[in-house]
């Protein structure tokens, strides 16, 4: 993109799109800029409707300053020229001289007079015919004049600079009269005209509405560069609303990159936790429900049956003494069969609540499984199943709680043993990689879909109902021994690959304490 611009130009672009990203990622930036924007836009709507207003506004009026101080130049010129040239009153040419040319110089139509203190006029323009001057009525008519003048007198601004203008309401009569000191005498200057005027165009005073039209613009201009935002803050307020009312399937849009996007990303994650969080509860829910349905049914199934069997033994339904051991036997085992239950019942709740503390020390995983086989030989010919292991020459040692984990490799076996395809066979392998060590127990196995193994560590999960019901299981082995594992801060699962299942644990060598290893 970089390419397209000639280079000179670059750094500007580069800041423009630099400053866009800045500006995009953060509300606060683009209300500052939003604002200077509309206070920029204001001034100029302003500015223009007053240039507008004053143009049609022109007032016109007469100004006399300027003809004003032609006829006082005049009158200074002959005053301050025969008193620098210290002229004496009898030089009629040189004082003829300087009168005619202040007279020609002069586009006003002005009088001048010389006279002596009695009014006798000495010397005069051409346009000038009396010889005799009031001086008493040219001095009251003088000081009328500066007093008119003065109130005339108009202060303006213009380009930010104070200046004055003249404007009478009539035509006024220019006198002005004043000593000159020739070099031998006194004589009285005498100035007298009417000023010209000049007609001007007034400007008025700004319009109260050029400052509406910047407030208009102002505002009209705000709520257009904010409008998008408004609107996205309505979205996120009528999702927040929704989401109040339990729909938490709802998700706000994400729109743009600043605060208001990462508050709806928030808001999104928020309506996430708590979906999970109703999930986890209904299914707590529905798992509590499941536990006293399933534990009403199992302990049912063998209190039913050592009912029937003493109530025949009480009422003495047998017909000779080998149907009564017979009896007592079922009777037994099914007592039996009803205390293995409660125990797991009471076994999986500490385990489930951390209500177990582990005794951790050096074990050796190796023997701890050869042992285990050994002690389930039996079962194994009643079931026409092997055991074949698959470990490595030396000996594994872990720091573990050796009771808890050889009841997690017994359930995974006989799990193993009550499920697999008859005649099978269980292979049992064992490996080491880093500080840690996996043990799994693999067999054949009717098809389990991948539903199975994701419940199959649930309590009371069993694949086969009227199977499992029938091997004596209490459909909490699984879900102990992952317990167990998890306290370990080990992890278990199931895998299967063609027609078998695979349990596999993994177990860190040193344990949850390797303080504790001898």
């Amino acid at each position: 993109m970089k390419n397209k611009y000639p280079k000179v130009i670059r750094p500007f672009i580069n800041f423009y799109f630099f400053a866009k990203d800045k500006i995009e990622r953060s509300l606060r930036l683009e209300l500052m800029v939003s604002f200077a924007i509309c206070i920029l836009a204001a001034f100029v709507v302003g500015s223009w409707y007053n240039g507008y207003y004053i143009q049609n506004h022109l007032e016109t009026e007469v100004d006399y300053s300027s003809s004003i101080n032609n006829i006082t130049n005049e009158y200074y010129y002959v005053k301050s020229k025969i008193e620098d040239e210290n002229i004496s009153i009898k030089n009629n040419e040189a004082i003829d001289a300087i009168i005619t040319d202040a007279y020609n110089s002069n586009k006003e139509n002005v009088k001048l007079y010389l006279t002596d203190i009695n009014g006798n006029v000495l010397y005069k323009t051409k346009n000038a015919n009396d010889k005799n001057l009031n001086l008493f009525d040219y001095i009251k008519k003088s000081a009328q004049f500066r007093k008119d003048e003065q109130d005339a007198i108009v202060t303006y601004t213009s380009n930010n600079t104070y200046k004055q203008r003249i404007v009478f309401d009539k035509q006024e009569n220019y006198v002005s009269l004043d000593g000159v000191d020739f070099s031998d005498a006194h004589a009285i200057l005498v100035v007298t005209g009417i000023p010209k005027g000049n007609t001007i165009y007034v400007e008025p005073q700004g319009s109260i509405f050029s400052l509406l039209q910047g407030v208009v613009a102002f505002i009209g201009l705000f709520y257009f560069l904010t409008s998008k935002k408004m609107r996205y803050i309505e979205k996120i307020s009528e999702g927040l609303f929704k989401i109040s009312q339990n729909k938490l399937d709802y998700k706000i849009k994400i729109e743009g990159k600043d605060e208001l996007a990462s508050l709806s990303e928030n808001i999104n994650f928020m309506t996430q936790e708590l979906k999970n969080i109703s999930e986890k509860e209904k299914n707590a829910e529905k798992s509590k429900s499941d536990l006293v349905t399933n534990v009403s049914h199992d302990l049912r199934t063998p209190l039913t049956s050592i009912k029937g069997y003493i109530g025949l033994l009480k009422d003495k339904k047998y017909n000779n003494e080998k149907e009564l051991m017979d009896y007592l036997n079922i009777a037994y085992n099914k007592a039996e069969k009803l205390e293995i239950l409660i125990n797991d019942l009471f076994e999986y709740n500490k385990l489930s609540n951390k209500g177990v503390s582990l005794q951790f020390y050096k074990s050796s995983i190796t023997e701890l499984l050869d042992q285990l086989i050994e002690e389930l030989y039996v079962i194994c010919l009643e079931n026409n199943v092997k055991i074949v292991k698959f470990m490595p020459q030396e000996e594994i040692w872990a720091n573990i709680d050796g009771d808890k984990i050889a009841r997690v490799f017994e359930n995974l076996l006989i799990n193993a043993i009550r499920y697999s395809i008859k005649p099978g066979e269980i292979k049992l392998r064992i490996k080491t990689f880093d500080s840690k060590f996996q043990v799994s127990v693999e067999n054949k196995c009717y098809n389990i879909s991948k539903d199975h193994l994701s419940k199959i560590f649930e309590r009371f999960y069993r694949v086969d109902k009227s199977r499992a019901e029938g091997s004596g299981g209490s459909g909490l082995g699984l879900a102990i021994s992952k317990s167990i594992i998890e306290l370990h801060g080990g992890r278990i699962w199931a895998e299967v690959k063609d027609d078998n299942i695979i349990f596999i644990t993994e177990l860190n060598i040193n344990g949850g304490k390797a303080d504790d290893i001898n």
